[in-house]
Formats: C-alpha cells, structure tokens, sequence
C-alpha cells in the first residue's frame, strides 16, 4: 500500500499583505490569490514558494508603476 505524502502549502505576502497560497502537487506549487491585484497569477505553476513570492513581488511592482485611471 502507497501513502500519500502529505500537503505542502505555503502562504505568500508581500508588503505585510497575504498575496495568496502556494499548494504543491506533484512536482510543483501552484498559486492561489488571496488579492484580486494578484488574481494574474491564479492556478499558475512554480517551481517552488520561492518562485511564486519572485513573482507575486513582480506583479505588486507592476502594478505599483501603472498609471491609474481616474
């Protein structure tokens, strides 16, 4: 009989603020916003937690830097 191994999961902030949840599965985490500016990134694949702070940190600086409308 296999076991199953247990679930990984790990919560990504950026700026004091929960961006959202990295869940492994198989040989990847995959990425679930807890803020809709972070929504782009929903179901997206990583190779670790790592990646996906890289990312989410990438996705706050962009939307930081684009003109907001009035």
């Amino acid at each position: 009989m296999s076991q199953d191994s247990p679930s990984q999961a790990y919560v990504i902030e950026v700026q004091s603020r929960s961006a959202g949840i990295v869940v492994r599965q198989g040989h990847r985490f995959y990425f679930h916003a807890a803020a809709a500016q972070f929504s782009a990134l929903e179901g997206r694949p990583f190779k670790s937690p790592r990646h996906a702070e890289q990312a989410a940190l990438q996705r706050a600086r962009e939307q930081a830097a684009a003109p907001r409308a009035a």
